[in-house]
């Protein structure tokens, strides 16, 4: 009955239109009454929630992410893919495909990425001869790699969420393999539609233009370096090496680039305060939602259901695949690792299966959910920047499901895809 009352509260409230967050206080509040718990208690695990030193790093990347993002980088990092790949058949995909893997690699954000390089590629793809909701889709399913590649603030989440037991350097070098196999595979998917459909080649850029663009590009390519670089190398922590891009973000927008204007600064910081506090608010709240969870034994009593199904890891996977793929499709990324990794990662633990992997698991899963009606937030994004129905891009997005769902299957059965990077790395 207390399973009942706590997750039945945050099921009501959020199909009633109440706000993840919100629903979430408000279940962990009606948990707490029911099992006569202090309020103070919830209190408590709502300050102690957002009372972490590595929850830093989520509003750094963050702002670092919305400076790139609208201060140039996605036009000049659209024209280095070009200068790469946009002269093969079908390289205008491919280019979409390429910026994605660079960009997510700085913003860390599969929204900014599709409003970013959609805004650019989508039109340009159709003036090509691409059909507009091929290049949506391509567009849409390539934005996925940012929340693998590192600087993914996902991870910053799920390590959270893990009780801080998951190193965040770990989970960022078990991103690193899986997003470039994702973005291989959509490649290897464009570059079969392009041969089937005679989609047209590019052009070779010349010699000197391609070498300005290139060096445009390395300013803003040095952000993947300086964060990755300083923390592998021990220079400085996850915390500080956001807000050392921060700084880096700023100074190449608007000392290098000079496309964005300073009076539109204030505006950018305050979306960006926005962002950051709706993310913290849901922080607070689904501590205190898992703290009731722990109380009322959910984690331990989930375990023994599933391990009560099979004994077998691999089936487990497989049904644990399912669900976050279900549940993926109606509710957002954020809430989801906060609410289900304190239930999930102690079964797949007994299972032996690594919580760096699991990690990866976990994001493929619910990276497929955003990109997925009804609630794909990003699918949503890609959809609105190409002002093209819902159902169109649904449709067009099929083929490229089937590639994620392959590499999903990829990730979760082949842990060294996920690990090896870590592990040569020491971390």
């Amino acid at each position: 009955m207390d399973t009942l009352v706590l997750l039945g509260t945050f099921f009501v409230l959020m199909m009633i239109g109440v706000p993840i967050a919100y629903s979430l206080g408000l279940a962990a509040l009606a948990g707490a009454l029911w099992i006569e718990l202090p309020l103070d208690a919830v209190m408590i695990q709502v300050a102690s929630g957002v009372n972490k030193f590595s929850l830093l790093a989520i509003p750094f990347f963050v702002l670092a992410g919305a400076i790139m993002a609208e201060g140039g980088m996605a036009r000049r990092l659209v024209a280095f893919a070009g200068v790469l790949v946009g002269f093969i058949r079908g390289g205008l995909s491919l280019v979409n495909i390429l910026a994605s893997t660079f960009f997510g690699a700085i913003s860390g954000s599969s929204v900014a990425d599709t409003a970013s390089i959609g805004s650019v590629l989508i039109p340009q793809m159709e003036k090509q001869g691409y059909p507009r909701p091929f290049a949506t889709a391509v567009t849409v399913s390539g934005s996925v790699q940012a929340i693998l590649i590192p600087p993914s603030h996902n991870a910053v989440l799920y390590s959270l969420a893990a009780g801080g037991s998951v190193s965040i350097a770990a989970l960022f070098m078990a991103g690193v393999l899986p997003g470039l196999l994702l973005g291989l595979t959509l490649a290897g998917l464009c570059l079969f539609t392009a041969q089937k459909n005679g989609y047209p080649k590019g052009e070779v850029i010349p010699l000197k233009q391609a070498l300005k663009i290139c060096a445009e590009a390395m300013w803003g390519l040095m952000t993947m370096v300086i964060i990755l670089g300083g923390i592998l190398s021990g220079v400085f922590t996850a915390n500080e090496s956001a807000s050392i891009a921060v700084v880096w973000a700023f100074f190449v927008t608007m000392f290098i680039y000079r496309d964005y204007r300073w009076r539109d600064l204030p505006k950018l910081v305050h979306r960006t305060v926005k962002t950051v506090t709706v993310v913290m608010i849901l922080i607070g709240f689904a501590a205190a939602f898992g703290y009731l969870m722990t109380m009322m034994m959910i984690p331990m009593k989930v375990t023994m259901f599933l391990t009560s199904l099979s004994d077998n890891k691999y089936v487990i996977l497989a049904l644990i695949n399912i669900m976050l793929l279900l549940l993926g499709c109606l509710m957002d990324m954020s809430p989801l690792i906060l609410i289900l990794t304190p239930i999930l990662l102690p079964v797949v633990k007994l299972l032996g299966v690594d919580p760096v992997h699991f990690g990866m698991i976990m994001m493929v899963n619910l990276g497929i959910g955003l990109i997925t009606p009804p609630v794909g937030t990003v699918l949503f994004t890609g959809a609105a920047v190409a002002k093209l129905p819902l159902g169109i891009v649904s449709r067009a997005m099929l083929p490229f499901f089937t590639a994620l769902f392959v590499v999903l299957l990829m990730i979760t059965y082949v842990p060294a895809i996920s690990l090896w990077l870590p592990r040569a790395m020491g971390l």
